[in-house]
């Protein structure tokens, strides 16, 4: 939890030191939080490429913890099942079409909301455009993109058959993509058509933050991001995820994302040869100056080697395994559109995915661009960035929905400030804990932590909590929480924005939700 914290600048350090004196350590808690907030935040500047350790040393803790928690959930629900008959309890293997993850035992549901099927949303081909202008806010398209972005966390066999069996849809593919950073197959997405032959959608899901897995989190909270000329800056963790790069090695970016000139910067638009003295100054500059005048597109777009760049990469990476497998579906599926959908890391994905097509001129393939839905996502770049892609998503209607749920922490990071400069943009639908839904510029308490917000979010913890033993009489049966659930409500009261970025209440939210999106109103 080390860089969950709030920004104090180093006078208001120096002058808390001259106003309490030097050993101002030993007068108490808040000093010390400030303090620790402080020397946390100066870390992050000086220090980019070591921001992850702090979480990766809980790493293996977080991992058996993680163990014992599912052990536990699949123990019982065997003894459930077991007819009382000794030696009839049988633990599924991980990878197996039974074992379910942390996030399917945090919400069991499976089926699509009043099990209605993704045509009447999309509608018949000859009517595509005009459902495109009306329909694309639709409840039954946000709550497929919901539970497709719920399904991703789990193995392939399960996808497998819950898109076959439960959905009555297409399942086409799911991919266990290289990240070269993390030196580790850890981003996993999985693609559908609403049916074989002749779709109407196609639908992308990127697999979001596992709740105990410590490198999804290191991105998460990771600062550092790459500068893109004319385009803006780009969060670094979440490109290296869909494959485009290695901060080890900057050239890599440069060669996927088939840039000319390019720069490498650090976290903060700093180029690496930057000395750390001049760090201060360059703050306030990066965002205002719009970008360099360097050429935005290679005349002639580089041609990636993987085997060049990526020499231990045993899958395809992210990227370029989604773009070949959708320019084929889009080829085979000539009325489809399709939709890209992720929540927590999975949002991050999804956003950048688009970003990347523009990036690489793939307009045959953004013209079939029917939504992109994320749920809890995290900044993905800066203003600049923001307004690039929304004179992309923006126009003639609105593409890109950005779903947030009350004091979601996730949403939250990277900080929203002057020293950070992370902004996001795109239609923001925000739900309350009473599941009302506002349209907004951007969520309330937009960097989570400050005073004049703590009492309110432990105070929606504890009626979140209450709300999870009422859930299943006030809604009906489906919104009736488990055991699971309410220990991570149990968790929320320590610290509220863990729990509220449960996917649990993401599909309440857009099942719940009391307003209809629409689109004449964005």
């Amino acid at each position: 939890m080390g860089y969950i914290c709030v920004y104090l600048s180093q006078k208001n350090h120096r002058h808390f030191q001259e106003t309490h004196g030097m050993d101002w350590l030993s007068r108490g808690v808040l000093p010390q939080l400030f303090h620790c907030q402080w020397q946390l935040s100066r870390f992050a500047i000086q220090h980019p490429a070591r921001q992850r350790e702090p979480l990766l040393n809980f790493e293996l803790p977080m991992l058996l913890l993680q163990e014992v928690l599912l052990l536990s959930v699949q123990l019982c629900s065997s003894l459930i099942n077991a007819d009382d008959k000794i030696g009839k309890i049988v633990l599924p293997n991980r990878g197996s079409e039974t074992f379910i993850s942390a996030i399917g035992h945090l919400d069991g549901r499976i089926y699509l909301h009043k099990s209605e099927t993704i045509t009447r949303a999309v509608g018949e081909p000859e009517s595509l455009e005009r459902v495109v202008e009306v329909e694309t806010g639709s409840r039954t398209l946000m709550d497929l993109c919901i539970m497709a972005s719920k399904l991703a966390y789990e193995n392939e066999l399960v996808v497998r058959n819950v898109v076959n069996l439960h959905w009555k849809m297409h399942f086409v593919d799911f991919y266990n993509c290289w990240n070269d950073f993390q030196k580790d197959n850890s981003t996993q997405v999985f693609i559908l058509c609403d049916k074989p032959k002749d779709a109407n959608l196609i639908l992308v899901s990127f697999r979001g933050t596992e709740p105990f897995d410590a490198d999804d989190w290191s991105t998460d909270f990771d600062y550092s991001w790459y500068e893109i000329p004319k385009l803006g800056k780009v969060h670094m963790g979440f490109l290296e995820a869909l494959g485009l790069g290695n901060r080890v090695n900057a050239s890599t970016f440069q060669e996927n994302l088939g840039i000319m000139n390019k720069k490498s910067t650090n976290m903060n638009g700093i180029d690496v040869r930057t000395s750390a003295s001049e760090l201060s100054s360059s703050f306030g500059d990066s965002d205002s100056q719009g970008g360099s005048e360097q050429s935005f597109y290679s005349e002639q777009p580089a041609k990636v080697s993987k085997e060049k760049f990526f020499p231990q990469m045993g899958e395809k990476t992210a990227y370029y395994a989604v773009r070949s497998k959708l320019k084929d579906l889009l080829q085979e599926h000539k009325n489809a559109k399709f939709v890209v959908t992720g929540h927590s890391l999975g949002g991050a994905l999804a956003i950048l995915f688009p970003v990347v097509l523009v990036l690489h001129k793939e307009e045959e393939v953004l013209q079939r661009l029917l939504s992109v839905y994320t749920y809890g996502q995290p900044r993905v770049g800066n203003r600049q960035l923001g307004r690039f892609m929304e004179a992309h998503l923006d126009h003639p209607v609105p593409k890109y929905f950005r779903v947030v749920y009350c004091n979601d922490l996730v949403p939250r990071l990277p900080y929203d400030n002057k020293t950070f400069l992370y902004k996001h943009f795109g239609a923001c639908l925000y739900y309350n804990s009473l599941y009302i839904e506002q349209k907004v510029d951007e969520e309330p308490n937009r960097n989570y932590f400050g005073i004049r917000f703590l009492i309110p979010e432990y105070l929606n913890a504890m009626w979140e909590l209450t709300r999870s033993f009422l859930a299943g009489y006030a809604y009906g049966p489906e919104y009736k929480e488990g055991w699971v659930s309410t220990l991570a409500r149990v968790v929320g009261l320590v610290i509220p924005g863990i729990s509220a970025h449960s996917p649990l209440d993401y599909v309440n939210s857009v099942r719940l939700g009391r307003e209809r999106i629409q689109m004449s109103s964005l």
